[in-house]
């Protein structure tokens, strides 16, 4: 039987199937990260940029808790290929052959965009937030008692939304060779996106203009670049069609 054929159970079945074989690499990683998430929390907690910081545990649980996070974490950055490749086989069937293709190289893209918007903040953006916040706290004459739940809470907020966002030009074109959204489009409501990054960029920074500008920039010429990006396959998603109609 042809898999673009496939009836509404068949393809619950198919997207059960995947799905366990998502939670089974899932499960694998976490085992792997058990080894990792040690010597990444060291790294995290004395590297050039917190040297100068006393992270301290308000709660008996903490020690354990950010253990817990840093490997789900790991896990999950570990896990993401497979997640979506097998997004993409479940997709893939409805697709032309030339576009199964192309759609399945933007996997590799996609993981090291994630690991690149990933280190921008970590080495870039998060060194300036805590340069700012410890000039800040020595001008207003604050002692800064910081625990070191709160310390990784905040460093998963500036990182890990970064590096979903760096995703944004491929996951437009991969949207875009679906044929469901055009480069028309972008630009129709670039405006409305333009916004919605801003705002993102203030959940993410500090409450300054300088810190703000830092991540709504590059966010604004991520989406610019996504809309290029988008042209290109929009090019070859009514290429593909055409083919499609001759055949």
């Amino acid at each position: 039987m042809n898999q673009r054929d496939l009836t509404i159970i068949e393809h619950i079945e198919e997207f059960r199937q995947r799905l366990w074989v998502s939670v089974v690499f899932f499960v694998l990683a976490v085992a792997g990260s058990f080894f990792l998430a040690e010597p990444l929390i060291h790294f995290l907690q004395h590297n050039v940029h917190t040297k100068d910081l006393t992270l301290n545990a308000f709660q008996v649980t903490d020690p354990i808790m950010i253990y817990l996070k840093v490997i789900v974490i790991i896990a999950l950055i570990i896990t993401s290929p497979v997640l979506s490749y097998q997004l993409w086989s479940f997709v893939s069937p409805g697709l032309h052959e030339k576009e199964r293709k192309a759609t399945l190289s933007y996997i590799p893209y996609s993981f090291i965009l994630f690991l690149a918007g990933m280190s921008f903040s970590y080495f870039v953006l998060f060194p300036y937030i805590i340069n700012f916040m410890t000039k800040l706290s020595g001008d207003l004459g604050i002692v800064q008692v910081i625990g070191i739940n709160e310390y990784f809470n905040f460093l998963f907020q500036i990182t890990i939304p970064f590096g979903i966002v760096f995703q944004l030009p491929v996951v437009l074109l991969f949207l875009t060779r679906l044929g469901i959204i055009t480069p028309m489009m972008m630009v129709k409501v670039r405006k409305y996106a333009y916004f919605v990054l801003f705002v993102i960029a203030a959940f993410i920074t500090p409450p300054d203009i300088v810190s703000h500008l830092c991540v709504s920039v590059p966010f604004f010429l991520l989406y610019e670049l996504s809309v290029g990006i988008s042209r290109i396959g929009y090019r070859k998603y009514l290429l593909a069609e055409q083919m499609k109609e001759m055949e």
